[in-house]
């Protein structure tokens, strides 16, 4: 059996960890807030809680890191031990949202240790997380793609090998996260106009959503803008972080982005009134306190 450490159990960490454990590999598994550990043994019983890094990655074939960022990725394989304790030849795989030259030099450095190195961030949400119908974009040669395919579709229904070499997987999430950053925005922008001329919001948000204008986010987060107080599915202060990452990419490419940057603006004012921590529809707080219409912010 093939023993896979997996290192980031948050919203959708847990979910996809378990996938893996209910998919007959034998999950060791860590994150620094120990209720996230407990939590995936309620989701997977046969998967093990571990207690550092470097105690799930001993002698692991494999290990995902789902963590917040390249920072948090770097961490876990060089500071605390987790690159050198896997096995000879082991397979990291890093789906979290990064900036491609980030995931790039993580690359150099696990291949210069003797191990596969897979760039395969993930979209489709905690929904697509809890159901295995994650899309995954990689970017790894042959050899590496071939190692962790049996993985990566466990956790997803939709695996794309989108190049053959590290980071441009990460390049394609970069692009996703400008367009759903700015979708979301945009939502946020019409649903906060309409509720100005007097529509409800419900309802303004049920002809649109069958209609020309209508998108997957607009009828994912439209429901929790209107919602008083939606629980957390991703948080606004996450795309501060992406959409951060979509302007440095820009900058390097010397591509425009000058929609991702308006977007960026209005997530930014988001998290400086306090709504970092909330969902990210609740960006709609922001348009709202500009139109007159909250004093949330």
């Amino acid at each position: 059996m093939t023993t896979v450490a997996f290192i980031g159990l948050g919203a959708m960490g847990r979910p996809m960890a378990a996938n893996l454990a209910r998919a007959q590999f034998s999950v060791r598994a860590f994150d620094v807030v120990a209720a996230a550990r407990d939590s995936l043994l309620a989701l997977a019983p046969q998967a093990t809680s571990c207690v550092s890094a470097e105690d799930a990655a001993r002698g692991a074939d494999a290990l995902v890191l789902m963590v917040v960022n390249a920072d948090q990725a770097e961490a876990a394989l060089f500071g605390a031990g987790a690159l050198d304790a896997l096995a000879p030849g082991a397979s990291v795989i890093l789906m979290a949202t990064c900036a491609p030259k980030r995931v790039e030099d993580i690359a150099a450095r696990v291949a210069a240790a003797g191990r596969r190195f897979i760039d395969a961030p993930v979209s489709g949400g905690v929904a697509g997380a809890q159901q295995a119908g994650l899309t995954i974009m990689v970017g790894a040669d042959d050899a590496a793609f071939a190692a962790a395919e049996p993985l990566l579709k466990a956790m997803g229904d939709k695996v794309f090998r989108v190049g053959d070499r590290p980071g441009q997987g990460a390049a394609v999430k970069t692009v996703n996260q400008l367009l759903c950053g700015v979708h979301i925005a945009v939502a946020a922008e019409g649903l906060a106009l309409a509720e100005k001329a007097g529509i409800d919001g419900e309802l303004f948000l049920k002809v649109l959503g069958g209609s020309a204008a209508g998108s997957w986010m607009l009828n994912n987060r439209g429901p929790r803008m209107a919602a008083a107080d939606p629980p957390v599915a991703s948080a606004v202060d996450i795309f501060v972080k992406d959409l951060g990452i979509v302007l440095d990419a820009g900058r390097a490419q010397k591509a425009a982005t000058p929609l991702a940057a308006a977007a960026l603006q209005m997530f930014l004012a988001a998290s400086a009134n306090g709504f970092g921590a909330m969902d990210d529809s609740q960006v709609v707080r922001v348009y709202r306190a500009l139109n007159g219409q909250s004093k949330d912010a």
